[in-house]
């Protein structure tokens, strides 16, 4: 049955293209020489294509794949990213590269490009590089029945979604994936070699900030416009070490606070003191605030734990200020009005002079007091005192 496919003719005519290319110059061996390959190497790549994938028009080849976690150098809120150094280990069979024997043939890493490789890349990767001190870090080893052992070490700068809504006792879930850059789940499977176990170092792994909580693997596609693509996720849980980050907020704010409160012992009368310390520690809390922002990404669309606390100690702070404030204006009013009240009782004194103010004092009916008098004698209800009115009565009457 002669296919139809046109991946199939674009294949055909690459195939054509290198058997060409290998017919006019003996072999295509790149940038090696045929004299200096092992005569097994040279035996497998006679009539190799390196661009055609094993199992071609005969079902997908399948890709095991295992991680070793080597370290996990930053973990940025800011730019909500980590850096991860990796140890990248794929596995599949290729038939043309069958040789006879038990053993196994571990060749040049440089050699990578004379046979087929997958496309792996990983999708969130923002940067990353292969290390190549003292030469590239791969490694290519075949075995007797056509199993490629391709690995590498690579460093990663890797997206990592953050939720920071309890920080600093959050608990963040980042991912590691990896995908087939062109070819999609006709062509290529991919597979964990060994399940959750395919992952090394988490569980030894020790981080400033954080703990590695747990982790887990799974197996998914990836939808694009062009297809289906085989995808692996590793899922890991980080728990955030509470002490590392409370103590660059938490101790000072609540030491600020407390020197707030040492204002209410200090005399109401002595300002100046009391006025220096609440408009330091409003000063310093407003510092202390601004500085827990800039380590933290500037997402307005949250209000993060820590932001709830130091708003808190802020509102302590700032009406411990306040009180002092609303306390002094009740005072200064009350001295205004007692002043007032002793400046208009002074004035009225000195207005009436050595005048009289009647003032029921006495216990005898019909009877007052004449405050203000010379002999303070009592007097009846016409005005007279007694002894005038007794002088009246003893004067004889005319006739």
């Amino acid at each position: 049955m002669i296919p139809t496919h046109p991946l199939t003719f674009l294949t055909l005519g690459l195939v054509l293209t290198q058997s060409g290319c290998m017919l006019r110059g003996g072999h295509d061996w790149g940038d090696w020489n045929g004299s200096q390959l092992h005569p097994t190497i040279q035996k497998l790549m006679k009539g190799y294509n390196r661009y055609l994938r094993p199992n071609f028009n005969d079902g997908p080849v399948e890709i095991g794949i295992s991680l070793d976690i080597a370290s996990i150098d930053a973990i940025s809120e800011i730019n909500m990213d980590y850096t991860a150094t990796i140890f990248l280990r794929q596995r599949w069979r290729d038939s043309r590269l069958v040789f006879p024997g038990n053993e196994s043939v571990s060749v040049d890493g440089r050699l990578v490009s004379l046979l087929w490789i997958p496309d792996t890349f990983i999708p969130d990767s923002k940067r990353s590089f292969l290390h190549d001190v003292t030469m590239e870090n791969r490694l290519i080893r075949i075995f007797s029945n056509g199993t490629v052992l391709y690995a590498l070490r690579i460093t990663a700068t890797i997206a990592c979604n953050m939720d920071l809504t309890k920080y600093p006792m959050d608990r963040q879930v980042c991912t590691l994936q990896l995908e087939s850059w062109g070819y999609n789940l006709e062509d290529v499977i991919f597979y964990w070699t060994r399940g959750n176990d395919s992952v090394k170092g988490l569980d030894t792994l020790r981080l400033a900030q954080y703990s590695v909580e747990s982790y887990y693997t799974s197996v998914s596609e990836a939808v694009y416009e062009t297809g289906l693509y085989p995808k692996l996720v590793l899922h890991f849980a980080l728990r955030r070490k509470c002490c590392s980050s409370s103590w660059r907020h938490t101790p000072p704010s609540t030491l600020l606070v407390v020197l707030s409160w040492v204002s209410f012992w200090i005399s109401q009368s002595s300002v100046p003191a009391r006025t220096c310390i609440g408009v330091t520690t409003v000063l310093t809390m407003t510092t202390l605030m601004m500085g827990a922002r800039t380590s933290l990404p500037n997402a307005n669309c949250f209000i993060k734990a820590i932001d709830v606390y130091l708003g808190i100690c802020f509102t302590f702070i700032f009406g411990a200020l306040l009180e002092y404030a609303c306390a002094h204006f009740c005072t200064m009013q009350h001295q205004t009005i007692r002043d007032i009240h002793r400046e208009l009782l002074q004035e009225f004194d000195d207005s009436n002079g050595n005048g009289s103010m009647p003032m029921v004092s006495s216990s005898q009916p019909n009877q007052v007091l004449e405050l203000g008098s010379t002999q303070n004698e009592p007097v009846d209800q016409l005005g007279m005192s007694v002894s005038e009115a007794e002088a009246t009565e003893k004067k004889p009457g005319k006739g």
